[in-house]
């Protein structure tokens, strides 16, 4: 699991570019499914046929897309503004390193003022900022066009004994809980059909998600992504690292879907925890509910540390727990599915 996110983690693949990555993802997902495409919108569908007649359809979503940068001018003197794409925090982008996606990679760092030449108290907006890339100003247009994708540099790394931490495990963690459900899955005997889903555009409107969904039409779906950790600055509302998967209740999810969930972690000793989402669940979850007639949706939530920054940090064992999950949920699934008539 820990190389799988590893390798997740280092692809680079912001919202609308991730024909960057999807190839590559496909074929993590090629060996353990019975046919792996991508969609018109980009998203990766992976699927595994049980091969009964009008069988039910399970969709599992994670998003694939992480947040970034992309190039808006280049100066007279070869620096590189930029626009943010997605929930990009302005305040972490000052020294932060960087890699721009032109003809050829090209590394970078956001560079401002130091304090002492700033006025006191002033915020930096991302209009303040510039990319240095250290190359001459003929060489950078050489090789960068206006409209090129900006990823950060951050690879991803082990903190302490049990965690790890990088960029973009939001959503690149639970696209390794779906790579492990299939893996899992492999060889075994089914009564429903499987979708695994790596959406793109969730940053910027769950887009793909949504036109998946549509195309798929599953008969139930469980999203898959990340939600708050507890970190020094903030308890409330957040989750320890390493307590397991974290299943979702409210408006946005299916009630009997979400029992059933909670009662196959039981029978398997897998460690849970409930989190209450009184409206729009902030995931795709919220996009797929709604698709097509509408479909019975779950929401299982990942916890992670410092989201959408350079060092996002979670358990390795959170992320295993939401695979476990999901799989010994569809490996007893039934071929009826009147039980989710509400």
């Amino acid at each position: 699991m820990k190389e799988i996110i590893e390798k997740l983690s280092n692809m680079r693949g912001i919202s609308g570019s991730e024909y960057l990555i999807t190839d590559s993802i496909s074929l993590m997902f090629e060996p353990y499914c019975d046919r792996v495409y991508t969609d018109a919108l980009g998203s990766v569908i992976a699927e595994k046929k049980c091969g009964r007649e009008n069988a039910p359809k399970i969709m599992i979503e994670a998003h694939c897309d992480e947040i970034g940068l992309m190039v808006t001018s280049i100066t007279s003197k070869g620096f590189l503004t930029f626009a943010n794409i997605g929930g990009v925090d302005n305040r972490i982008l000052p020294s932060l390193e960087v890699i721009v996606h032109g003809k050829e990679d090209v590394p970078g760092v956001i560079g401002i003022k130091p304090p002492w030449l700033r006025e006191p108290g002033k915020t930096v907006k991302i209009q303040d900022m510039a990319i240095d890339t250290g190359l001459t100003a003929e060489k950078v247009k050489e090789l960068v066009s206006v409209g090129d994708s900006v990823t950060i540099s951050q690879s991803v790394g082990k903190l302490g004994k049990k965690q790890w931490s990088g960029k973009s495990l939001d959503d690149r963690a639970s696209v390794a809980a779906l790579l492990r459900v299939m893996q899992m899955l492999y060889g075994t005997e089914l009564n429903a059909d499987v979708y695994a889903v790596c959406a793109v555009q969730e940053e910027v409107g769950g887009r793909g998600a949504k036109t998946a969904a549509y195309s798929i039409n599953p008969d139930m779906a469980i999203a898959v992504d990340v939600t708050h950790a507890i970190t020094p600055d903030n308890s409330e509302n957040a989750f320890k690292a390493g307590c397991g998967a974290v299943i979702a209740s409210g408006p946005n999810l299916h009630p009997k879907l979400v029992q059933r969930l909670h009662e196959v972690a039981d029978r398997h000793g897998i460690k849970t925890e409930t989190e209450v989402e009184g409206g729009d669940t902030g995931t795709d979850a919220w996009v797929i509910q709604t698709a097509a007639n509408g479909i019975p949706t779950a929401l299982i939530s990942i916890p992670l540390k410092y989201m959408h920054t350079s060092v996002e940090t979670l358990a390795i064992s959170d992320v295993k727990a939401a695979a476990e999950l999901m799989a010994a949920f569809i490996l007893e699934a039934e071929e009826d599915t009147q039980w989710l008539l509400l």
